[in-house]
């Protein structure tokens, strides 16, 4: 048996990441993601785990979604105060838990299907919740958006991931996009708050790793009104690609190679085109890119993301399967989540690998 003490603190091999998407949007139940990801226990040590499910709510996808987490009564009323001055609330209720012998006194988290109230919406629907999101992160104390996002919603908490999802009650969710993080937090604290996921938006990023950059880039970030208050690093990859993509109008493939760039002498290796473009995006986006060893898999409605730093000092491994695309830490956690390992890829450092959902919704769930 082991026994985790101070030593074991800064473990460099530690957290672990999975996705799994359907790229026809067919949705598929919990299993595969939390069998993968419970594969690799020992990745992690209870102190944080979480999962981000996309084709969440069919029900009310065009409407947007938010998860709320709540340290006490009075930052929920004071949270809830705030939306109804924002928002017009057309659902809300706690989110359903099943309390277990390992997680059994949870913080209050509520969700809220909310729409903006036109007459204030002075610039788009997303800014409009991107700020929103931002003034209650910042400004309430003890309230937490764990996620805002339209058909999509993340689950995370301090715990192992297999105990998040059934505390959760995950196996009562389908969706076409499942990511899962189990979380050996290095240098910050384990709390509700800190575990991964993290979103803004649609866009969600599980992480292994450390970003040595994380200064730099809060202060790039802080340039465009992005507040970073999670008190970790994995915070700001969620709002570069939020930026990158959704504000830059980037490619999703630029906006990883902005994030993870071309080292300078393979950039003087490529032909005149390419060297034009990849010195352009380092002098322009210097403060964007990402140092230090990281793995991550970034989610949106668009579709799935793997990036991994230029030395590839994290582990990373993709498969296709069918209509199936995985990424995870480790191959074994794919064939434990029953997919073949037969077309397993392992992408090279700073490599983007960005596999798109094709547009047309399916209603049809089936179970993998």
């Amino acid at each position: 048996m082991v026994y985790l003490d101070d030593r074991y603190d800064r473990i460099p091999s530690g957290c672990s990441v999975f996705g799994v998407i359907n790229v026809n949007r067919v949705r598929f139940d919990w299993r595969p993601a939390v069998t993968g990801i419970a594969s690799m226990h020992e990745r992690s040590n209870g102190l944080g785990g979480g999962f981000a499910v996309y084709g969440l709510y069919p029900e009310y996808k065009e409407t947007m979604c938010l998860h709320i987490m709540y340290d006490d009564k009075a930052s929920r009323e004071e949270t809830e105060d705030y939306l109804r001055d924002m928002c017009r609330i057309i659902y809300e209720g706690k989110l359903p838990v099943r309390r277990t012998v390992s997680i059994f006194n949870g913080p209050e988290i509520k969700r809220y299907f909310v729409e903006p109230i036109h007459d204030i919406l002075v610039s788009s629907e997303e800014e409009y919740f991107r700020c929103l999101t931002m003034e209650i992160n910042r400004s309430i104390n003890g309230a937490f958006v764990l996620s805002c996002g339209k058909d999509m919603g993340i689950f995370k908490g301090v715990g192992y991931p297999e105990d998040i999802a059934e505390y959760f009650r995950l196996d009562e969710y389908k969706g076409y996009i499942w990511t899962a993080h189990g979380r050996f937090p290095t240098n910050t604290p384990g709390w509700w708050g800190g575990a991964h996921p993290f979103g803004i938006l649609d866009v969600s990023v599980v992480h292994n790793g450390e970003l040595s950059s994380y200064g730099a880039n809060r202060k790039f970030l802080r340039g465009y009104g992005y507040k970073c208050v999670l008190q970790t690093d994995t915070e700001v990859i969620a709002y570069l690609y939020d930026l990158l993509v959704k504000k830059h109008r980037l490619p999703e493939e630029i906006a990883m190679k902005v994030m993870s760039p071309p080292l300078w002498d393979e950039i003087e290796r490529m032909d005149e085109q390419e060297r034009v473009l990849y010195t352009s995006l380092r002098v322009i986006y210097a403060r964007a890119a990402l140092n230090g060893p990281f793995s991550v898999i970034i989610a949106t409605t668009k579709g799935m993301a793997v990036l991994c730093d230029r030395l590839k000092l994290r582990p990373m491994v993709t498969a296709k399967d069918g209509e199936y695309f995985i990424a995870s830490s480790e191959e074994s956690a794919i064939a434990a989540s029953g997919f073949s390992t037969a077309n397993c890829y392992m992408p090279r450092g700073g490599e983007p690998v960005f596999v798109p959902l094709n547009e047309e919704y399916v209603e049809e769930s089936v179970a993998v």
